[in-house]
């Protein structure tokens, strides 16, 4: 199945969380916090308003709670705006 985002939105693939701390300590899968750190998967042809300011492939820092996850084929992902992007990580 392909996801194509509409409009201003962006669908990002989510980078592996951490599963350990800085000590060595084991992280439990539910305290682990949805990372920030994303890597652009499809863009959104972009609107008069929310020009499209991303490419695929570019690596990103979001906000914390923006976005609706999914999950496709075993894969999850993020629908978000493209406002929702604070950063491109190069």
């Amino acid at each position: 199945m392909t996801i194509k985002p509409l409009a201003d939105k962006v669908l990002l693939a989510q980078v592996e969380a951490e599963e350990t701390t800085a000590s060595g300590l084991f992280i439990a899968a539910s305290a682990q916090e949805k990372p920030e750190f994303m890597t652009v998967a499809a863009v959104g042809p972009g609107t008069d308003e929310n020009p499209m300011t991303v490419k695929v492939g570019d690596k990103v820092i979001i906000t914390k709670y923006s976005g609706t996850d999914v999950k496709v084929d075993g894969d999850e992902y993020t629908i978000a705006s493209v406002k929702d992007i604070l950063a491109v990580i190069e």
